[in-house]
């Protein structure tokens, strides 16, 4: 098995300058106030038909129907499938590629969920398109563990035993966009690479801001039930770190279509208005309670 540090001599993109996956490093981030929400199209319409599970030795994959895609980009963009990258379970150890200002601890994200498009305006296929400038656009998806399962990561992890080794099987047909953050107006944005070989320097990535949560035990069986090795191999090997190491930006841009400062200035405004309204209410009371005793002073003394 050739070692990430050697993907270079047999991929030259590897080695490019414009790989993934990165550091996100929020205080460097640029505000573009031109990045409109994404759309995901068709991805609640599964239609009858299953979808395709398999293990390529490197992950787990999902076939998506070509009649999903996604819009708020400069093209349409076709889905392809959408694969994990986790890691093994040990302390300070991560699983997600991308990781936000250094961290993917236990506390951060701890997986990744990647959705992979293709520019189906210009290019024919997948093929086609990976190896242009413009040709993928891929949805990263930060997925962090809790006490809490998350029901809509069961429509893949249920099949997971069928497919231990580098095989294939049918999954039932589910809604994809339930495997998505709510919040799809808040995210980072910049040029990559696909993250295994042949790390084609064609992708636009979209990495959203909101994490979604599974449980740790469906992150354990993500961890523990997959090998790399094929069935016949004797030394079977656990499929786990699969992610690649973060490289370097190398001045790239990275783009946010939201604002911390704006964000800031409405919990601002907010808590000003909250604190407006006790003074107001306490004003208020207050010559209510005055008015009260002036009046009740003024009073004339009853007759005897």
């Amino acid at each position: 098995m050739v070692g990430q540090s050697e993907w270079s001599d047999y991929f030259p993109d590897c080695g490019g300058t414009a790989q993934s996956p990165v550091d996100v490093i929020t205080t460097q981030t640029k505000y573009d106030p031109s990045l409109s929400p994404v759309t995901p199209l068709g991805y609640s319409q599964h239609g009858n038909q299953p979808f395709t599970l398999y293990n390529n030795g490197h992950t787990v994959v999902t076939e998506l129907p070509q009649w999903m895609g996604l819009g708020g980009l400069p093209w349409l963009f076709t889905a392809v499938q959408m694969h994990l990258h986790w890691g093994n379970g040990g302390p300070n150890h991560g699983g997600s590629e991308h990781t936000i200002n250094g961290q993917s601890t236990e506390a951060e994200p701890s997986l990744q969920l990647h959705v992979v498009h293709y520019n189906s305006e210009l290019y024919p296929n997948m093929s086609a398109a990976m190896t242009q400038k413009d040709g993928l656009a891929v949805l990263g998806i930060f997925i962090v563990t809790g006490e809490e399962t998350n029901p809509a990561f069961d429509n893949i992890l249920n099949y997971l035993s069928r497919v231990r080794h580098a095989q294939k099987a049918f999954i039932p047909a589910f809604d994809v966009q339930s495997l998505l953050p709510k919040d799809l107006g808040r995210y980072y944005r910049y040029n990559g690479s696909l993250t295994t070989p042949p790390c084609h320097q064609g992708v636009i990535w979209t990495l959203f801001h909101e994490r979604v949560q599974i449980s740790k035990a469906q992150l354990l069986k993500l961890e523990t039930i997959l090998y790399s090795s094929k069935a016949e191999e004797k030394d079977r090997m656990l499929l786990q770190d699969n992610y690649r190491m973060t490289q370097p930006l190398n001045h790239r841009v990275m783009f946010t279509s939201f604002s911390a400062e704006v964000t800031a200035i409405v919990i601002g405004v907010m808590c000003g208005c909250v604190g407006l309204a006790v003074i107001i209410r306490f004003i208020v009371k207050t010559i209510s309670t005055s008015s009260w005793d002036v009046l009740h002073n003024n009073r004339p003394t009853p007759m005897p």
